[in-house]
């Protein structure tokens, strides 16, 4: 398979199959023919014996994949195309399902913003290389989306550190956008693998010399997160059952951190945050395909909703900043309202 998309470079040397994610001035965002180029890769190297691994990178040095274009399924829905958005996130999804079933490693290296759909065609793959000047997030409560991508399965089973149980390390992070460098992806479960910027050359040739055995040979342990000394207080606060129960956690903190904590959630979409929370908690319990399948259910609601709209015009589209949420509170949320936009439970 030589290259196709411009947008997705795709091609082979030796063993390897190699992906160039190539919208450098977006920041590689993914758009509708990357995506369909990914899935097309992905059929055409499944079963393809002389491809024994994948190899995933981002162009232009400042990204690996900043997420989805979000302002173009907004447009869509303002525009009343849901098959438009239905084709966007059926896609995507299906791409992240066909990673994590591919078989082969699939190798990311991430050096430079790594942001929601960006986690999503990395974390299911079995490398996730990250530098000193990776950032990873899954920002979505902001614009009054919520974390997809399959990290609804994701996300609740992270550990804090290898051999303990999962936390509610997945809930801070998913509630307050928390951004991680690429140490602490490591340490948090998102990554695999740390390795500073300037080994990148050489493990990029060793890998395609010897494979994914390579890594181990470049890879360096991480410092200690920043969160390190937050995780008892994260899973005290943010393993609550609701929001309104975190946030009376967190004021019972009476710490500055929690302070923090409380001044991020406020200027979330409290339907977002509803959503992630209830999310969440259902995807705890469920596979990733049934986590994707419910996420997909999900934008067709959501991305319906006054919070969506608004949530994106203000960070992605005038970039004000001053998002008029619907309802404007958290104590102004009705539960009930929530559950409406979910599938109902098996």
């Amino acid at each position: 398979m030589s290259e196709t998309e411009t947008t997705l470079q795709a091609s082979r040397e030796g063993a390897a199959g190699l992906l160039l994610m190539n919208r450098p001035r977006a920041l590689n965002a993914l758009d509708q023919s990357m995506i369909d180029a990914f899935a097309a890769a992905i059929a055409a190297w499944r079963d393809d014996p002389s491809i024994r691994f994948v190899l995933l990178e981002g162009a232009g040095g400042r990204a690996f994949c900043a997420g989805g274009d979000v302002r173009r399924i907004r447009q869509l829905s303002l525009d009343g195309d849901t098959a438009g958005i239905e084709a966007f996130f059926a896609g995507e999804y299906g791409v992240n399902a066909g990673i994590a079933d591919f078989g082969k490693p699939w190798i990311s290296l991430i050096d430079g913003v790594c942001m929601g759909g960006g986690i999503g065609v990395s974390v299911h793959g079995s490398h996730r290389v990250v530098t000193e000047h990776a950032l990873l997030a899954m920002p979505e409560t902001a614009i009054a989306l919520f974390p997809d991508v399959g990290t609804s399965h994701v996300l609740p089973r992270l550990r804090a550190t290898p051999e303990g149980a999962p936390g509610a390390l997945g809930n801070w992070l998913a509630m307050t956008g928390a951004r991680l460098a690429g140490a602490e992806a490591v340490s948090a479960g998102l990554a695999t693998h740390y390795v500073p910027r300037g080994k990148l050359p050489a493990l990029r040739e060793a890998l395609l010399r010897e494979g994914p055995d390579a890594i181990g040979a470049f890879a360096e342990s991480p410092p200690p997160p920043s969160f390190a000394d937050a995780l008892p207080a994260i899973d005290r606060c943010f393993g609550a059952p609701t929001v309104p129960a975190i946030l009376d956690a967190l004021e019972h903190e009476d710490s500055e951190w929690a302070r923090a904590q409380i001044d991020i959630l406020r200027r979330m979409s409290p339907t977002s945050l509803f959503v992630t929370r209830e999310l969440l908690r259902r995807g705890a319990g469920m596979d990733l395909a049934g986590c994707l399948a419910m996420e997909l259910a999900l934008t067709r609601t959501v991305t319906r909703t006054p919070d969506f709209i608004e949530g994106v015009r203000a960070v992605l589209v005038d970039k004000d900043n001053r998002p008029q949420w619907t309802p404007p509170t958290i104590e102004a949320m009705d539960r009930a309202s929530v559950l409406e936009l979910f599938p109902p439970e098996a």
